[in-house]
């Protein structure tokens, strides 16, 4: 024992387990009448937001929801969304926030694996809530909310209530003054969120205190958020817990602005209006954003950063956005990292840099959180580092407190997920000399043509670079002489045309020609809600 070991131990002074939720409580007391939510008419300071997030994890405990029990909400992008993320663990209970466009199995599967007890749901929603509840074998309290703000020319209809209660009706059972407690391990579970399932049932990733409360500081530093940044909510909040987002604002004292529906015309009005200095999405955000019409566009003078994850934008898109007066960054991570945990970290050098070279420092992922502890490309077999030379591909790996605490009762799964110390992402890329990493492929994804491995995910950005190609995906067709064959799938910008012969001819301008598709086929493709192309769906298409 060293002299450092001795009558130096923790207790309630010097040590308090790590929580996303003394953000808000923060916020509250040093800025109480700062507007933390808008949404429609509706502004809420964070005096309020805290006050309404103790009555609702009062609300929950007293409707005999236990600490560690499951309350599934299903809900848009709007007040109570926000309240939730902070009233559920408040109350020590953990918080599943339902994907809003599954259908009614895979949503029976989430309550009843989670064995969920309360279940809140926006009316938007209720029919096919009404299905799931039908199917599962579980029998959660129902908690109806109906938005105010559900405008006249909602591109969605409001359901019948399902519940004996609504939200607001709940929120008022609750004590303003609830002494919520903090979580009695920051090991304890905060969070659950289901994987896409694209194959079997989806697995439950389980989020914990601490590494919720080092994204929040992990955020403001990876997208430059400065004091009091304004969010508009285009990435759903259902999705890794909006990456964290709806936890980070607090840090800041940032407004949230609610967005119930993806559109060009609000995103642009709220932009203008609210003065909005961040947002994040998929890139169909981006493409919606750009290719606005013009009377649906609106002028605004502050710089809004834009984070995006999934594959790197195209250089058009890019510079499109970069014109419109938004900066891109360039994200990447899972859902069992907590949404993103890798950051294109720019460099003032690369502004230099002329478009080849500028789009090449682009595509690439990045480097680790500041929260992360480790990133590495591996050889998956012998788990030994790959060599920084940028063209070794191996699995990207991550190690670190944002790393999930396992999947929900699969023992098995997580074993695997977590086999020689490191989670494997299932994910293909290299290390460059600088320490960045590039992805290259899902490890399911690379197209053997051959013998020699095709990425799909070069083919796409070969496609990309066609100024009349607005989606790409690229999948493998089996090939009776060469094992498979890349197969394109296309999307055409509104207003364009190309033969299958000019993209092609195009890859053939840039790729090695075993690498070029060998057919393409004009199609919408399929994406999740999230904007993720489904591979799945277009591997079942390719006959």
């Amino acid at each position: 024992m060293g002299i450092y070991d001795e009558h130096l131990d923790r207790n309630a002074a010097n040590y308090q387990p790590l929580t996303p939720l003394t953000f808000l409580s923060r916020a509250a007391l040093i800025h109480p009448d700062r507007i933390a939510i808008i949404h429609g008419s509706l502004r809420r300071s964070y005096s309020d937001f805290y006050r309404r997030s103790r009555q609702l994890a009062s609300a929950v405990e007293k409707r005999g929801v236990k600490r560690g029990e499951t309350v599934a909400v299903m809900l848009a992008n709007t007040p109570p969304m926000l309240e939730a993320h902070h009233g559920v663990p408040m109350a020590g209970a953990v918080l599943l926030s339902i994907n809003t466009r599954l259908d009614a199995d895979i949503i029976a599967f989430q309550l009843e694996h989670a064995e969920a007890k309360m279940v809140i749901v926006d009316r938007e929603f209720s029919g096919v809530m009404t299905q799931a509840l039908a199917k599962a074998n579980v029998t959660p309290i129902v908690i109806d909310y109906d938005d105010p703000d559900f405008a006249e020319d909602a591109p969605a209809r409001k359901g019948e209530a399902l519940g004996t209660i609504e939200y607001e009706a709940l929120v008022a059972e609750g004590d303003p003054d609830y002494d919520w407690q903090m979580p009695g391990d920051e090991w304890d579970a905060i969070s659950l969120n289901y994987t896409s399932g694209t194959t079997g049932n989806p697995k439950g990733v389980v989020y914990h205190h601490r590494g919720a409360a080092l994204m929040g500081y992990s955020n403001v530093i990876a997208s430059g958020m400065g004091r009091h940044p304004v969010y508009l909510w285009t990435l759903p909040m259902f999705h890794c817990n909006g990456w964290c987002f709806p936890w980070t604002l607090a840090v800041e004292a940032g407004t949230h602005v609610c967005l119930r529906w993806v559109r060009a015309k609000a995103m642009y009005d709220a932009i203008a209006d609210h003065r909005v200095t961040h947002l994040c999405g998929a890139p169909v955000v981006m493409a919606i954003l750009i290719d606005a019409a013009e009377a649906d566009k609106r002028p605004f003078d502050q710089t809004v950063t834009f984070n995006t994850a999934a594959a790197p934008p195209p250089q058009a898109v890019l510079a499109g956005m970069r014109d419109a007066g938004f900066e891109v960054t360039h994200l990447y991570g899972l859902t069992e990292t907590y949404g993103p945990a890798v950051v294109n970290q720019w460099k003032d050098e690369w502004d230099a840099l002329d478009g080849p070279a500028r789009a090449a420092q682009t595509a690439r992922q990045g480097v680790r959180y500041p929260s992360l502890e480790d990133l590495a490309v591996m050889d998956s077999r012998t788990m030994k580092r790959t060599p920084p030379d940028g063209e070794t591909i191996g699995e990207v790996m991550f190690c670190g407190n944002i790393v999930m605490r396992g999947y929900l009762k699969n023992p098995t799964a997580s074993a695997e997920a977590f086999r020689g110390g490191w989670f494997h992402s299932g994910d293909l890329g290299v290390l460059h000399e600088d320490g960045y990493i590039e992805l290259k492929d899902r490890a399911k994804d690379i197209i053997i043509s051959g013998g020699e491995n095709i990425s799909s995910i070069e083919v796409e950005n070969a496609l990309y670079r066609h100024p009349a190609v607005q989606t790409a995906a690229v999948v493998a067709k089996p090939d009776d002489k060469w094992g498979e064959t890349p197969l394109a799938f296309v999307e055409l910008k509104p207003g364009q045309s190309v033969s299958a012969e000019d993209l092609i001819a195009h890859c053939r301008a840039t790729l090695a020609r075993f690498k070029c598709p060998k057919e393409i086929r004009f199609e919408e493709v399929p994406k999740t809600s999230t904007g993720k192309i489904q591979k799945y769906v277009l591997r079942k298409m390719v006959g």
